[in-house]
């Protein structure tokens, strides 16, 4: 047997947010999303006039965002995704800190969608005040059917902050009405979202009502993804769409070129891909579905291999948002979007549904720790939708955006970060992530408290403790992350006699209240290089410390960062910063190389003199004053 083939098919599901309370690292970070960012993202949604086309009541807003794309979509048709992201935010938040005031404003959104609903349960705000009749016309290009998934998830997510139904029923009629129009019987529309997103959201309320219908949609839309005669084509020539009308000339744009079965390759949009492979991966343990297994693994290998950045982002090009090339891997013009960051942190989770596998949890720390997180500034008002590696210092984080796609998905994702820390089978407790946090577990013999006490990722110690209600037998698994040199594990003070497997260590045993297991990682800084492919990085090093990928910024080395350079044997340190609310920073003595001349050419090579270098994590980068910034660092053997 391989070594990462789960031995069973055993569901390993997250914990939803209300059962886990988070602090350390994170914490802080819930807390500016509690106190700021999720009122500014109602107030900037409100400002933008969404609020205007959801309500009935209000007077109709028209057109506000020009077309584009050929004048085939405006972002104003995604505003109903931004509401139910936004929802969600706010959901999470809520279960953290309550906030009444926040709260009713949540409620006075959800009001106004149910008078939007249509009688037959169909609710989309621009179909139904901005361009009546058109509904189903358009799931290429519209987000009409990704729409829908984002409010559910903003609905399940409220039910479990707030108990309160009201969403959940309206947006469970809402599915209620595309199960009707959509699926596989006699007069059903065989469609599926052009932006895969639904899937998703269809598991999550699957699970919270316990309706198989659900799932079954979700499924249906996944195998019939790229199925020939292609859908897409078909409502194309029913527009009257000539050929080559498609704005981005091919179906793998959308990643319903062929069936996913038979998909080998990360193509297109990188959102719309990686949130396609999150919902394969949800069908698949849903399911027990090993047919979809074989694609999973090679889409995993071809975008880790050969198309994802030391940041844990992928897709270089802003002309369609995504995937290029193998190993064009560019720095400056890095797209590297956040939302596509966010979706990998999605699909990462859900590789782990069918059992713990470190290749999955390293990247999804990998993305969650570095380019996901950079998206949201540490005040929490500021937003980055792409994220290149390297800077002159005229990238900066938006206000607001046309298309304020990144702005709610960073903060859902943040607010929710606990639901991410676990995977729980009827015997088994994975770890998948560390900080400090209190999970509330129910397994098939009896519940469980775990709580981890670490200041992970600043240190590697995890100290992780037991409360049951009586002797309970079960595994419990801890990722030893793969950059980890060294890891040691006690139990109780004894060491732990096991060794790893697929990245972690699994510990079968008799647990009881007041049992303690230790992990010790060992959390050195080191140096990456990069495949010789990716041209743009010859000669140069990355730095990373625990899950961090580094950077160096103007404000701490000066201009013309790229005139420093790093010796391969130069001593690396790490210490505690004093402005960054104590992250690690890490240090070296390297060369700057200073211009001879004025001159364009010259003869004589420039002159060096010593400096010292200060890098600090990615995520923290355009948080001080404006300056340039550098991930590559120029090095010498």
């Amino acid at each position: 047997m391989n070594e990462h083939t789960p031995t069973a098919h055993a569901k390993f599901r997250p914990l939803s947010v209300d059962k886990v309370h988070v602090g350390g690292f994170f914490g802080p970070r819930i807390n500016t999303i509690c106190a700021v960012t999720a009122r500014t993202l109602f107030d900037r949604c409100i400002e933008a006039r969404m609020l205007d086309q959801v309500d009935p009541d209000r007077p109709n807003p028209g057109l506000v965002i020009p077309f584009q794309h050929g004048n085939t979509v405006t972002t104003q048709m995604f505003w109903d995704s931004d509401f139910g992201k936004s929802i969600e935010t706010a959901a999470y938040a809520l279960n953290h800190c309550p906030d009444p005031e926040l709260e009713a404003m949540v409620d006075q959104v959800i009001d106004a969608y149910g008078r939007l609903q249509m009688e037959d349960g169909y609710l989309n705000s621009w179909y139904i005040r901005i361009e009546p009749g058109q509904r189903w016309t358009n799931l290429r290009d519209r987000h009409e059917l990704y729409n829908a998934g984002h409010l559910i998830e903003g609905a399940v997510a409220y039910f479990h902050a707030t108990g309160k139904r009201r969403f959940l029923d309206i947006m469970c009629r809402y599915a209620d009405h595309i199960a009707q129009v959509f699926g596989p019987g006699d007069g059903q529309r065989k469609g599926y979202p052009g932006h895969p997103e639904l899937e998703l959201a269809l598991v999550k309320l699957g699970r919270v009502t316990g309706d198989q219908r659900y799932l079954d949609l979700a499924k249906f839309f996944v195998d019939q993804r790229g199925q020939s005669p292609n859908y897409f084509e078909h409502e194309a020539q029913a527009r009257g769409e000539g050929e080559g009308g498609f704005y981005f000339g091919t179906l793998e744009y959308c990643q319903a070129h062929k069936p996913v079965r038979e998909q080998d390759r990360v193509v297109g949009h990188a959102v719309r891909a990686a949130y396609l492979y999150a919902g394969m991966a949800d069908v698949a343990t849903e399911f027990g579905d090993d047919t979809l297994t074989e694609p999973l693994e090679k889409l995993w290998s071809h975008l880790v291999d050969r198309n994802l950045y030391i940041h844990g982002g992928f897709g270089p090009s802003a002309q369609n948002e995504g995937l290029t090339f193998d190993y064009d891997l560019p720095n400056a013009t890095a797209y590297a979007e956040t939302c596509a960051a966010v979706a990998l942190v999605f699909w990462a989770s859900r590789m782990l549904g069918r059992g713990p596998d470190g290749r999955f949890a390293d990247i999804m720390e990998q993305a969650l720790y570095n380019n996901a997180l950079s998206g949201l500034s540490l005040d929490g008002t500021k937003f980055f939708y792409d994220n290149p590696l390297e800077s002159l210092g005229d990238h900066h984080r938006w206000t607001w955006h046309r298309c304020p796609c990144c702005p709610p998905n960073i903060s859902r994702l943040v607010a929710s970060i606990g639901s991410y820390f676990y995977g729980v089978s009827d015997s088994e407790i994975a770890v998948h992530l560390y900080n400090s946090s209190r999970a509330e577990i129910a397994l098939a013999g009896g519940n469980v408290t775990l709580e981890q006490v670490t200041d992970y990722p600043n240190d590697g110690t995890i100290l992780i403790s037991m409360q049951t209600d009586r002797p309970l037998d079960f595994a419990l698994s801890l990722r030893i992350p793969g950059w980890a040199r060294t890891a040691t594990v006690t139990v109780n003070g004894d060491p732990a006699a096991t060794a790893p497997r697929a990245g972690y260590i699994r510990i079968q045993r008799r647990w009881q209240a007041g049992d303690q297991v230790v992990l010790t990682l060992d959390l050195s800084p080191r140096r990456v290089f990069a495949h010789p492919r990716v041209t743009m990085n010859q000669g140069r090093v990355a730095l990373m410390h625990g899950p961090f990928a580094y950077c160096i910024e103007e404000a701490d080395n000066g201009p013309d960062l790229n005139s420093l350079i790093l010796a391969d044997d130069a001593p690396l340190t790490a210490e505690p910063s004093g402005d960054l609310g104590g992250i690690v920073r890490l240090g070296a003595s390297v060369l700057r190389e200073g211009t001879v001349s004025q001159a364009l050419y010259d003869s004589a090579p420039p002159a060096r003199s010593p400096a010292t270098l200060t890098a600090i994590p990615y995520y923290l980068w355009d948080n001080r004053a404006p300056g340039a910034m550098l991930t590559w660092i120029r090095r010498e053997g």
